[in-house]
């Protein structure tokens, strides 16, 4: 097994199972994304260009991002017949992505005409990382025989749309012998312009600019001495990049000037680029091919998603793999993605978390319009561009009688702000540096403590606040009361604030006053304390070590997730919402306590959670792929690796195996799955490899899994780099050259000094 290369032989198969591959095979540089098609297919077969931060709705249908007109398109022909991976005259096919250099390629064979010649069509294709507008496709076509072969290519308009069309009148021209189609959107009136140039130039190629597709057609006369090879070079630019006016010149320019570059420089110059993010993200797994090649997949998924460098964005929950959860970013970004950026690319974390210091006031915006009295900041469930709520009230069908079910996704997800609270605090924990806090960060986190401020109740028989009326990541049980995970998550946020009061207290006094003035908070403080000091979270029972998930959760019908599923009429029925079949019983979607457990597993001893992992696991349906990271990190905090290890599988193949929803009810969900691709990460580097980063100091207490041999990766920490190698005896540090300061590192307990360019190795 090659690790680095991911491949299939599949034919063609129905359309969920293309659907599939082409999230599989999928290429971006988080500025656009390539499902990963094959070049003949269409709108029938999920094409797909998705552009990052730019968005439309259609009439009352949900808002989601823009697809742009497929700049990669080809079709072959042969004596009138159409070749195509689909069709019946196919001999062979192969496809493959090679993960070390973003790099898709096909190689299909066709039997072609009445004596059964041979067509064999190959084509790579890349999404650039140094010029985000910019795809590059390298077509060869050989025969077995003397033939004569029809092509057909440039850029095809008829775009797969979910909730579209969002470029309702697309033209197609060639000025100068480009082709160009271009559109605007609904809403904004921004406009899209797709330009592709070829090389070498076809001067006798015969231009169809039709309806909405621009094409070039051509007819080439082959011989098994003399294949054919040709280069796309195609542009994406919008409204978003330049003024509406320059759009297409701007991609015209681009395509051009990649044309005249060539391929091998385009494409030496993506490899140089794709070296460099991986040498500070590749993690080694020794004795283990199968896990090593789930987890770099994983890496290359986080990759390819993070949002280009400077521009406000954030990463979606089905990242750039399509429209689906209509592009918006959830808490899966904070709480799944963010680490691996913050440990490796540190640079793009803070991007990460610059979009939520951006949407702020769209935070503030629902907090006053959600609920009575709230202030601060109550973040979107799904955010979109403004940071402005695109998550609707009914946000499920039922798929058995087609009706919209009433859910609270939107209203009562509150511990979504907590979670972005908590993430920017971590950033300036691991890094050190306070500039995104003066910038921004500090605000978001006032904020969102006083929105829990106005959100908790004060009961006063029980002398004590409490955060009611909720949705815990178990979204099975709506509107419930003393959520453990919730409550815990509101407490850390105003424990935060306060600690941010004080930091700028001694740092920044003058930046401190002003920012409480501007936000009128002077006099709020003390009810921020007399909240952080009491409100409620659910403790472990004294006799049992248990967390109850919420209050009353013990009191529902225990029974078994194969009994409630056993139960549905549709095999794509919603469990939850109203009268879901979960709902009066204690199975649950996803993690929860044991969610809790692993974002503060400081605050909890291995047996307990040994004792609530026990008893939520069999109790877990894991019908959302955030779920099996969180087991497989407690497990391995409590010594169960083989669980652990069981789990990491779970998430790190997602993807890989297609182990995965394709609707909620009614809802098409298909997509990739970044979050579990992040907790992949998280499960290889913070739990087997035991690695915690904190205000204290940088932590690596190895649990390796007895079938790794060896287990080595990057680390950044403080503005230092590190490489931390692990052997089934031994740890190993070794510290970057170029780092600024010595660490001190706690290494399986041991306190070792680590100056810039030594290497300390410890036993354990």
């Amino acid at each position: 097994m090659d690790s680095w290369v991911i491949s299939t032989s599949d034919a063609s198969g129905d359309a969920e199972s293309i659907m599939r591959r082409g999230n599989l095979y999928q290429l971006a540089n988080g500025y656009m994304g390539y499902r990963g098609t094959l070049d003949e297919y269409g709108p029938e077969q999920s094409v797909g260009i998705t552009l990052a931060g730019l968005y439309d709705r259609v009439g009352e249908a949900w808002r989601e991002p823009v697809n742009a007109p497929n700049g990669g398109f080809t079709e072959l022909s042969v004596d009138g017949v159409l070749l195509s991976e689909l069709g019946d005259r196919v001999l062979s096919h192969i496809q493959s992505l090679n993960l070390a250099e973003a790099v898709f390629t096909r190689e299909t064979v066709f039997r072609v005409g009445p004596a059964d010649s041979a067509l064999t069509l190959r084509s790579e294709r890349f999404i650039s990382v140094e010029e985000r507008h910019l795809g590059v496709v390298r077509l060869t076509i050989s025969v077995d025989a003397p033939m004569t072969v029809k092509i057909r290519t440039g850029i095809d308009g008829r775009i797969w749309d979910i909730n579209g069309p969002h470029l309702p009148e697309l033209s197609a021209s060639a000025p100068n012998g480009t082709l160009v189609v271009e559109g605007l959107t609904h809403e904004n009136q921004q406009r899209v312009a797709v330009a592709e140039c070829i090389a070498p130039a076809w001067d006798e190629a015969t231009l169809a600019n039709e309806a909405v597709s621009a094409l070039r057609e051509v007819e080439q006369a082959l011989t098994p001495e003399s294949p054919l090879q040709f280069t796309k070079f195609f542009a994406v630019v919008t409204g978003n990049d330049v003024a509406n006016d320059r759009v297409v010149a701007e991609a015209c320019r681009v395509a051009r000037a990649s044309q005249q570059s060539g391929y091998e420089a385009c494409h030496a110059a993506h490899v140089a680029a794709w070296r460099e993010k991986w040498s500070r993200s590749d993690v080694v797994i020794d004795g283990d091919p199968e896990a090593q090649q789930a987890l770099r997949y994983s890496i290359f998924q986080l990759l390819i998603t993070a949002p280009w460098p400077g521009s406000g964005l954030s990463i979606p929950a089905r990242a750039l793999s399509g429209q689906v959860y209509k592009g918006a970013v959830f808490w899966d970004t904070e709480m799944f993605m963010f680490p691996f950026f913050l440990h490796t690319h540190p640079a793009a974390a803070t991007e990460l978390l610059r979009y939520r210091v951006r949407t702020l006031d769209g935070a503030r915006r629902k907090a006053r319009t959600e609920g009575p009295g709230y202030r601060g900041a109550f973040y979107a469930w799904e955010s979109q561009e403004t940071g402005d709520d695109a998550c609707s009230y009914f946000n499920v069908g039922d798929p058995t009688t087609g009706r919209d079910l009433r859910t609270h996704f939107r209203d009562k997800q509150v511990h979504i702000s907590g979670d972005v609270a908590i993430a920017i605090w971590k950033h300036f924990e691991h890094t050190g540096d306070d500039t995104l806090l003066r910038e921004g960060g500090a605000e978001v986190i006032l904020e969102c403590a006083r929105f829990y401020d106005s959100y908790a109740y004060f009961k006063r028989e029980k002398q004590r606040f409490e955060i009611l009326d909720v949705i815990g990541p178990d979204e099975y049980h709506e509107r419930v009361n003393n959520n453990a995970f919730t409550s815990q998550v509101a407490r850390e946020t105003v424990r935060i604030a306060l600690a941010v009061v004080a930091h700028f207290r001694q740092h920044h006094p003058a930046e401190l006053e002003a920012l409480l003035k501007r936000l009128g908070m002077a006099d709020e403080l003390a009810c921020l304390e007399d909240l952080a000091a009491n409100l409620h979270v659910p403790e472990p029972d004294p006799q049992t070590g248990l967390i109850e998930q919420f209050e009353g959760y013990f009191k529902l019908d225990d029974v078994s997730v194969d009994a409630v599923k056993g139960k549905r009429v549709h095999p794509n029925e919603y469990l939850g919402a109203g009268q879901g079949l979960a709902v009066p019983t204690q199975v649950i979607k996803q993690a929860d306590v044991v969610m809790m457990l692993n974002l503060f597993k400081d605050r909890y001893d291995a047996d307990t959670k040994r004792r609530n992992w026990e008893y939520y696991e069999p109790r877990t349906e894991h019908g959302s792929s955030l779920s099996a990271c969180a087991y497989a990190m407690v497990a391995a905090e409590f010594g169960n690796l083989d669980y652990a290890y069981r789990y990491f599988l779970k998430t790190a193949k997602i993807d890989l195996e297609a182990a995965y929803k394709v609707f909620a009810g009614t809802v098409f969900i298909g997509g990739s799955h970044p979050a579990a691709n992040g907790g992949a990460w998280m499960t290889a580097v913070m739990g087997f490899g035991g690695v915690q980063a904190d205000r204290d100091g940088l932590h690596i207490r190895p649990r390796l899994y007895r079938q790794w041999q060896r287990l080595a990766f990057s680390l950044c920490y403080r503005g230092d780099a590190f490489q931390v190698d692990i052997t089934p005896s031994k740890l190993t540090v070794a510290a970057d050259p170029a780092n600024a300061r010595f660490h001190t590192l706690d290494l399986a307990g041991e306190a070792v000094t680590c100056p810039p360019g030594t290497t300390v190795t410890v036993a354990y």
